[in-house]
């Protein structure tokens, strides 16, 4: 039996696998029409209104405006798949050169707040569940609930009023990221951005985490190892915490993709140089394919960590690995 087992993983793994490439191919044709639908004519937002029919005309030659939209479609794709995201209408310049220093910016910001956050949520979740109905899991049950009814915007503006302005004003209110610079040039400025993306995200996780936890705490297999006389310590980490963290990863990567699209809001508060600066750019510039690499990339970002919190799940769930 334990033979097969890895081959069941597998093939669960290459049919989330290919079922992620059709969402993405479903995703670009998405992409690539909404933008295509947007009002405004893109080699005139570049030329200006007082451009000439000539100019005009070989401008969109050149930018392939003047094909039908199905060769304009399968050049853009081609060019994803050969890592090509196109040329800024904006700044004329490679969209991956472009976006690169503002992806490393967002990236940072998103991998400090998972650090922080799943492990945090994650034991507190757990040990609310072990103090059940006793004054931890009431209280941290309560701000939880609390914080999570905060918008990202709201928890921002009231750091910044705690930590930067009247208040202790002992961190910065922006967190800028200068041309050339990364952000651990300067890991001050990260502190605020970061404690509000934790925020946004420990609260579901950790109710998650807990109401999992109750249900493992009250199973028939975690009462059985209790009745063979397994240390508390031995049926917590090796029965119920394996059990628990199934549903709870499923949550992590919701939370996980919304930080992904969600850091916009936060970004535009503290000033922070990442892809929210560059979507707005975009928009208002009419900037076509930046607008469409930022989106299939948040695209991909939710399909890959869709994908690893299902294997993982799978990993740490042994009834669901039976099952494959």
């Amino acid at each position: 039996m334990n033979r097969f087992r890895p081959r069941g993983v597998w093939g669960f793994i290459l049919r989330r696998l290919l079922l992620g490439i059709l969402v993405l191919i479903l995703v670009s044709v998405l992409v690539f029409l909404a933008t295509q639908a947007l009002p405004g004519d893109p080699a005139r937002a570049i030329l200006g209104r007082n451009a000439n029919p000539a100019s005009l005309a070989a401008l969109r030659h050149q930018l392939h405006l003047d094909r039908p939209v199905a060769d304009q479609y399968l050049t853009w794709v081609t060019g994803l798949l050969h890592g090509n995201l196109g040329t800024s209408l904006e700044a004329q310049e490679p969209v991956s050169t472009l976006l690169a220093p503002k992806l490393v910016n967002s990236a940072v910001l998103v991998v400090l707040a998972a650090v922080l956050s799943i492990p945090l949520s994650i034991a507190i979740g757990a040990w609310a569940a072990l103090k059940r109905e006793k004054v931890f899991d009431q209280s941290s049950s309560n701000l939880m609930l609390l914080l999570a009814a905060l918008p990202e915007f709201v928890v921002a503006l009231v750091l910044v009023i705690l930590f930067a302005t009247t208040v202790f004003h002992v961190l910065p209110a922006i967190s800028t990221v200068p041309p050339g610079s990364r952000p651990w040039n300067n890991w001050v400025a990260l502190v605020l951005p970061t404690i509000t993306l934790v925020i946004a995200v420990a609260p579901y996780v950790s109710r998650i985490m807990r109401a999992s936890m109750i249900e493992v705490l009250e199973s028939d297999y975690v009462e059985m190892a209790r009745l063979k006389g397994l240390p508390e310590r031995t049926v917590l980490i090796r029965h119920a915490l394996p059990n628990a963290l199934g549903p709870v990863f499923q949550v992590i990567a919701l939370n996980l993709a919304y930080l992904a699209g969600g850091i916009i809001i936060v970004e535009f508060v503290f000033n922070y140089s990442g892809i929210g600066g560059a979507t707005a750019e975009a928009v208002v510039n009419h900037d076509l394919p930046v607008i469409q690499a930022l989106a299939m990339l948040l695209a991909a970002v939710y399909v890959v960590v869709n994908l690893l919190a299902d294997v993982a799940t799978i990993l740490v769930t042994p009834k669901l690995r039976t099952r494959l």
